[in-house]
């Protein structure tokens, strides 16, 4: 019994840090998919943790302690999507280097939060502890099955929404209209153009989703696991969502899988202090290795992963 409890939690934080993930993976499908490369998914993140840690704690001193939390989530992905638009406008618009400006939303969303955060909270380097934030949720019924009754059916609110997110945008990708044009406008802008497609409108819209998308991973971690923003928030989860999105070959459901991962590597450097052979590793190598997973994972995708055709190439309709 002792060890499928274990495993059971195993399962569980695997999930929780699994959600983030899932989240910035999927909106970073969206940019890509549509032909802008989008480096800036840390600073989406970041924005995202920031608006929803300073709504939720000004919506529980107005005293909506109980909507709290989804007005954090409502205000990440505002935030995200504006700060994400900055990328649209640089990269789409006047045809900035992809990478140069999704590089400059990863500094300015890194040094711009913390400068925010001591302005509005006395100098301090961080905001105040949340109180209402989420809590795990038990699906009836199906919380009570031995292993995943815990691990799977018993999680937060952001999990069941994040696994939402990948059916939702598998559906909207590869079955309507929609997602047709957009993936037509990452392969081949100037057929795609020919054919009637507001080349540039569907990129703002994929820029916009990758947004709103990474806003929701950065609140994630927020509102579930941190309960406050602080510099440290978001160290790093923002490359590996854009890993797993390599890694799951541009798919939702390969980044599913590839976030799932990840988040497994993350939730093992918890449980290995668990056993007495901890004792004998150095604990930076244990904190060492979700990156080195995802250095080892990248390298092993190079060549086998196919990025959209246009990705990074900007589009001038007057040269098609």
């Amino acid at each position: 019994m002792d060890a499928l409890r274990i495993l059971g939690e195993l399962i569980h934080t695997t999930l929780v840090f699994s959600t983030a993930l899932i989240f910035t993976a999927m909106g970073g499908i969206f940019s890509e998919r549509s032909g802008v490369v989008n480096i800036g998914l840390e600073g989406l993140m970041i924005s995202g943790a920031f608006a929803s840690a300073v709504a939720a704690w000004y919506a529980e001193q107005a005293g909506f302690a109980d909507g709290a939390p989804w007005i954090g989530l409502l205000a990440a992905i505002l935030v995200s999507m504006l700060v994400s638009l900055i990328h649209a406008v640089a990269s789409i618009t006047f045809k900035a280097d992809q990478v140069v400006s999704g590089v400059v939303i990863n500094f300015l969303a890194a040094g711009f939060t913390v400068y925010l955060v001591k302005i509005l909270f006395a100098g301090s380097g961080q905001t105040e502890t949340l109180n209402a934030v989420f809590h795990n949720v038990a699906i009836p019924g199906l919380a009570s099955v031995p292993l995943l009754g815990y691990g799977v059916f018993t999680a937060y609110p952001t999990t069941y929404l994040a696994l939402a997110a990948v059916a939702l945008g598998w559906y909207a990708m590869f079955k309507t209209p929609f997602g047709l044009r957009l993936r037509a406008v990452g392969e081949h802008p100037g057929a795609a153009d020919t054919l009637g497609v507001n080349v540039t409108r569907m990129r703002y819209i994929g820029v916009l989703l990758s947004g709103a998308l990474g806003g929701l991973g950065g609140a994630t971690i927020t509102l579930t696991t941190t309960s406050n923003f602080s510099h440290n928030t978001i160290s790093g989860q923002g490359f590996i969502a854009l890993a797993a999105m390599i890694f799951g070959k541009w798919h939702p459901f390969g980044a599913l899988g590839a976030a799932i991962f990840f988040g497994f590597a993350q939730a093992i450097r918890n449980f290995v202090q668990l056993f007495p052979v901890s004792q004998a590793i150095p604990m930076e190598f244990i904190y060492m290795l979700p990156y080195i997973l995802t250095i080892l994972v990248l390298a092993g995708a190079v060549g086998r992963a196919y990025p959209p055709a246009s990705l990074g190439e900007p589009y001038d309709p007057g040269k098609r």
